[in-house]
């Protein structure tokens, strides 16, 4: 998780597999910031949580949101998009984790009262995400292409 703001700033995230990529921004003070989520769930290893809590969606999302806003975001100004959430690992897609990773973004997302403005999530790359702290602007990269998001 990194938050930053001002112009000439900006945050990427590397190896965007089934983990999933948030990046939100606030267009009236430039204050924005990127989470990179693993599992859904932190009940699976409590400990884990409790050394690195962005590490999962449950509790890293709301921390997220919460230093977004002591640094001067608004809710109501939030643009957020989002990347990952693919399915390489596990070809029979039995464990689902990218599947699952975003079920869990989106039901925080909807208790939150959070609206997603883009998303490039599935299918079977790794995406490496970025996000423009002077523009807002949101673009991954995939074996060389660029796709805004």
């Amino acid at each position: 998780m990194k938050i930053g703001a001002g112009v000439g700033n900006s945050i990427v995230t590397h190896a965007l597999g089934s983990c999933i990529g948030i990046a939100a921004f606030d267009p009236a003070t430039n204050v924005g910031g990127m989470l990179h989520f693993m599992l859904p769930d932190s009940t699976v290893n409590p400990s884990r949580a409790d050394g690195n809590p962005y590490m999962f969606a449950d509790t890293g999302i709301p921390l997220f949101l919460k230093e977004l806003y002591s640094k001067g975001a608004s809710k109501q100004r939030l643009i957020v998009k989002v990347a990952g959430g693919a399915q390489f690992v596990d070809h029979k897609d039995f464990f689902a984790i990218g599947k699952r990773n975003y079920t869990a973004m989106r039901k925080i997302f909807w208790k939150e009262g959070i609206l997603c403005k883009g998303e490039h999530v599935g299918g079977t790359i790794s995406r490496t995400l970025y996000l423009d702290l002077t523009t807002g602007r949101t673009w991954f990269t995939n074996a060389g292409q660029e796709v805004e998001i």
